[in-house]
């Protein structure tokens, strides 16, 4: 697997810097996208002093030029792409008719769209080596069943997986899977900003939410980067040939399809 290529995009933190890891560990040669560079940067020097190849590239996602420019990277650097992994995202905490036109937009376009331009871009470069590739699309619990003042958010990671259902059917000719992973509660930045909202917009103390949803998961702990990072190094990897079309819980037990 020394030679294989992964795309990694939010690999600068939580469940991304998580994957990318992962995935270097695994042997990919790893691009990873953010939009900051200095938290580029700390993951890519946390994969070199691991042996592992790396390249950084700032941009924003829900630009198509952004991911068009990535994958050319990735044949430019390494010389094919075998993995991209739509990992960026954002949450906004309000009821839907309380969030502002440019909140809407902006979760659509990170969310959504930025997924739209990689199974626009990513096959393009995947197709040359004759050999397939995965598309992992991040989706969520919030996919599964619309959450109380996460509604935009979850209308998001709904459409994700229809995405993953269309795209599968167009890329099976190419040998190219598609499938998306379903987070749970991750202690992560994101849910970091996700509970401090939720005590603001419903005056509950800060952390009480989180621990609500936490309660609620069968396996009895909060969810770590890694327990996602080995679903999406699966879903990447050979193991997972006869696998598209799918997405798949790691919630340690909340929600079940």
């Amino acid at each position: 697997m020394t030679n294989k290529v992964a795309i990694v995009t939010g690999g600068g933190q939580g469940i991304g810097r998580g994957i990318a890891l992962r995935l270097s560990k695994d042997g990919y040669s790893v691009i990873i996208n953010g939009r900051t560079q200095e938290k580029l940067d700390k993951v890519a020097e946390e994969i070199k002093n691991n042996n592992g190849k790396v390249i950084t590239f700032v941009g924003d996602v829900s630009s198509k030029s952004v991911n068009e420019q990535l994958v050319k990277k990735a044949e430019s650097e390494f010389g094919r792409l075998d993995v991209f992994v739509a990992n960026a995202g954002i949450d906004w905490v309000d009821t839907i008719e309380g969030t502002p036109a440019d909140q809407v937009d902006n979760v659509i376009n990170i969310n959504l769209k930025s997924q739209i331009w990689a199974l626009q871009t990513a096959p393009k470069v995947m197709r040359k080596s004759g050999d397939g590739g995965s598309i992992v699309l991040a989706s969520s619990i919030a996919g599964m069943e619309g959450f109380e003042m996460l509604g935009i958010y979850s209308a998001t990671k709904f459409a994700t997986r229809g995405l993953v259902q269309a795209a599968a059917k167009e890329l099976a000719v190419d040998k190219i899977r598609v499938n998306a992973y379903n987070p749970g509660i991750v202690l992560t930045p994101m849910w970091d900003e996700i509970d401090a909202r939720f005590a603001e917009r419903k005056n509950v103390p800060v952390g009480s939410t989180r621990q609500a949803f936490i309660d609620g998961i069968l396996l009895g702990r909060g969810e770590e980067p890694e327990d996602v990072a080995k679903l999406v190094s699966f879903l990447s990897g050979d193991e997972s040939d006869y696998i598209t079309g799918q997405s798949i819980a790691v919630d340690g037990g909340i929600k079940f399809s």
